[in-house]
């Protein structure tokens, strides 16, 4: 087996290595993060991190528990849950959680020494933590709002210790427009190109509500993408589908459905015109399924053609097929289990390579894991590298080279 995969992964001798980007890796948060580059006037709404008389950690707010802080395991599951398990009968924690957690988890520079040993030459980074608390905190926005701030600001220092291989990405909640135009704009001069954003209504309103057309704007001014990704926000679904949450650290609910959000969240901004009204936008989908997608694309189609003709009128009169916008500005994860080349026949070259590292549904050998699948990184340039590029934008679009920028679409509409 060995030997295949070395042969996939080989570069001819006179050829130049094909950068390989992953497009959904996590880092851990500090204990003090949060506190350590949050505005001081909020400091006292700062997350931390703090462990029990047990010796078990939590993700606190304000002196009440959140979340488990576990360290995970990449294929290591179980382990999370056994680890559960202990808390809830009362013993005391199997493993300490300072000395579990490994310095790559949360140092950025020796998170480039376990690219290099993946074989990953770069790595789009979401938070860890980041992924837990939105919904819990929006009771309190400006809280919800200064501890996305301090991730953000902790996103530049990770930003400049990368050396142009990790690409953190920045949290934020569209309630507040003015804030997250001066977000932009700090992220954009740090060098910071995704923010994750939730696929959800804001203040009641859909994504494609005129009002946060500034938004948008914004986003393509400051050449960052907007990012769908599992997290906390909003829900989808009413309250009272949700049993036994205190039980559950992730619902199965949530995990069955996990295609809802960002397919209604794509459907809003495809019909509604706001892909249409912002033609350099571009948005990510990762780490939320992509099996999906071409059956959602057929759906996508062949339901706004039928209401069209049902209805005598679109919402908003389209000059090419719903299919084609998702095409044009979004990209998504596709784990390897999930037959990325299969999908791109299906639906089209969408698709991203990812590991989810160090998650414990995650690999710590993406390459392998492709490769065992048949799909090879010179064979599918845009599953390893041009797609997770078009998100990045410009900056590593020119990095790859001349002809991949040339056949850009959305760069060109930049330039116009």
């Amino acid at each position: 087996m060995a030997t295949f995969i070395d042969g996939l992964f080989r570069q001819p001798k006179d050829s130049v290595p094909m950068t390989i980007i992953d497009c959904d890796q996590h880092l851990y948060e500090s204990r003090t993060m949060w506190r350590d580059h949050i505005e001081p006037a909020h400091r006292d709404a700062a997350l931390e991190i703090v462990d029990d008389q047990l010796g078990y950690a939590w993700l606190t707010w304000q002196g009440r528990r959140l979340h488990l802080a576990d360290v995970q395991v990449p294929r290591a599951t179980e382990r999370l849950g056994a680890h559960r398990m202990r808390q809830r009968e009362g013993k005391p924690a199997d493993y300490s959680y300072d000395e579990a957690l490994p310095p790559d988890y949360w140092v950025p520079a020796a998170r480039l020494g376990a690219l290099d040993r993946m074989g990953l030459d770069e790595a789009v980074l979401f938070p860890n933590f980041g992924l837990l608390w939105e919904r819990l905190l929006s009771v309190d926005p400006p809280a919800m709002l200064a501890n996305m701030a301090a991730w953000n600001r902790w996103c530049a220092s990770v930003a400049a210790d990368g050396r142009g291989r990790l690409h953190p990405v920045a949290h934020l909640n569209l309630c507040d427009i003015r804030w997250v135009d001066e977000q932009l704009r700090m992220l954009s001069a740090a060098g910071v190109q995704m923010a994750m954003i939730a696929p959800s209504p804001v203040n009641g309103r859909p994504l494609s509500h005129a009002d946060l057309d500034p938004v948008w704007s914004a986003f393509v001014e400051h050449g960052i993408a907007p990012t769908f990704h599992v997290a906390d926000p909003p829900r989808a679904f009413a309250d009272g589908w949700y049993t036994d949450e205190r039980e559950e650290f992730v619902s199965p609910f949530d995990s069955i459905m996990l295609s809802v959000p960002p397919a209604l969240a794509l459907t809003d901004l495809v019909i509604n015109g706001v892909f249409a009204r912002h033609p350099a936008l571009r948005v990510g989908v990762v780490e939320l399924g992509a099996t999906w997608v071409p059956h959602y694309l057929m759906m996508l189609d062949g339901g706004w053609e039928f209401t069209r003709r049902l209805n005598g009128r679109p919402p908003v009169e389209l000059e090419a097929m719903p299919s084609d916008y998702i095409r044009r500005h979004v990209r998504v994860a596709a784990f390897s289990y999930e037959d990325p080349s299969r999908l791109a026949a299906q639906a089209g070259e969408l698709f991203m390579a990812c590991s989810d590292y160090p998650h414990a549904e995650g690999t710590d050998q993406p390459l392998a894991d492709y490769a065992a699948g048949q799909l090879s990184v010179e064979a599918a340039p845009a599953l390893f590298r041009d797609n997770v590029s078009f998100l990045l934008g410009a900056r590593a679009r020119a990095a790859a080279g001349p002809a991949e920028a040339a056949d850009s679409g959305w760069l060109a509409a930049q330039h116009s």
